[in-house]
C-alpha cells in the first residue's frame, strides 16, 4: 500500500528518513514530497536577544526552523565562540522547553538541555510551562515562525507568565509542490493514504490532491501528525481516518496501520 507523506525530508546526512522506514517496517511504501519553503528573518535581533540570557527567564521552541535559524547564526565565527564560551553555559541555567523529539534533538546539536518535548502540541506544553514558571517572573524568549498559533502565547498571557515572541522565519509554498503532486499521481497512482504534517500543508496541498484524485478521492484515508493539523483538516470538511498519538514515526506508522487494516485490530 502506497502513503504520501507531504513533509521534507529528513537530511541526507543523518541517514534514512525515519518516517519510510517505520512504514515500511508495516509494508506501506511511503513517498515524501516537500511543501514548505522557509526564508530566515530578524537573524541580527536574534543572536542580539540570545546575547543576553539575563534578561531571560528560559527559552521556548516550538519548531525546528526556530533552531535553524539560530544554527545559522552560529555559523559565524564570532559568533560562534561566543556561545561556546560563555552563552550556552549561560542559558543551561535556565529551562529550554520544546515540542517534540525533532525540535528537542536540535536544542541538544546546540548544547542545551530540552524539556517538555513529550508534550507533543502547544496547548500541551503551555501547560507544563505553567506548571513550572512562576507569574510575572523574568520573560521566557520565543523564536518563532510568522504563522505561529497563538495558543501557547495565549495560556501563558492568562497565567501571567511573560514571553517575548520574535518572528525568524516565514513560511511559504515549496516552489516546486504541484509539479512534485502531479508527478506523483501520474506515475504511482493515488495513494491509499495522505499524511499532513502542518496546518500549511493542508493550505497549500488538500486542493490539488482532491482535483488529482477525482472520483477517486473517497477512498483515500487522509491522516494527520497531531490535533492541530486534524483540526486544519476537519476545517475543510475532510474525514481524518487517523491521527498520530505523538508526533513520531512509530506513532504515526501504528496510527495508519490500524486505519488501512480496521479488521485486523
Amino acid at each position: 500500500m502506497k502513503v504520501l507523506l507531504l513533509k521534507d525530508p529528513k537530511d541526507k546526512d543523518s541517514g534514512p528518513d525515519p518516517y519510510i522506514e517505520e512504514l515500511g517496517s508495516y509494508s506501506l511504501e511511503a513517498t515524501l514530497i516537500p511543501v514548505l519553503s522557509f526564508e530566515f528573518t530578524s537573524l541580527d535581533s536574534l543572536f542580539e536577544k540570545l546575547s543576553h540570557p539575563e534578561c531571560y527567564g528560559g527559552l521556548v521552541f516550538t519548531s525546528p526552523r526556530a533552531l535553524e535559524a539560530i544554527k545559522i547564526c552560529l555559523k559565524e565565527k564570532s559568533k560562534k565562540e561566543a556561545w561556546s564560551k560563555s552563552l550556552k553555559q549561560m542559558w543551561n541555567i535556565k529551562p529550554t522547553y520544546v515540542v517534540g523529539k525533532a525540535t528537542a534533538s536540535l536544542v541538544e546539536e546546540i548544547g542545551l538541555i530540552p524539556q517538555g518535548e513529550k508534550a507533543g502540541n502547544a496547548e500541551k506544553l503551555a501547560e507544563y510551562i505553567c506548571s513550572r514558571e512562576k507569574p510575572n517572573s523574568s520573560a521566557l524568549l520565543f523564536p518563532c515562525g510568522a504563522l505561529k498559533r497563538e495558543v501557547l502565547p495565549t495560556v501563558l498571557r492568562e497565567k501571567g507568565i511573560p514571553l517575548e515572541s520574535l518572528t525568524v522565519y516565514q513560511t511559504t509554498q515549496h516552489p516546486d509542490l504541484q509539479e512534485s503532486l502531479s508527478s506523483y499521481f501520474s506515475q504511482q497512482g493515488i495513494p491509499a493514504s495522505v499524511v499532513f504534517f502542518s496546518p500549511s500543508g493542508v493550505t497549500f496541498c488538500l486542493q490539488h490532491i482532491q482535483k488529482l484524485s477525482g472520483d477517486l478521492i473517497n477512498q483515500v484515508k487522509f491522516a494527520a501528525i497531531g490535533p492541530t493539523t486534524a483540526q486544519a483538516l476537519q476545517g475543510t470538511g475532510v474525514p481524518v481516518s487517523c491521527t498520530a498519538g505523538s508526533p513520531t514515526p512509530q506513532d504515526l506508522a501504528a496510527a495508519l496501520h490500524r486505519a488501512l487494516h480496521p479488521q485486523n485490530c
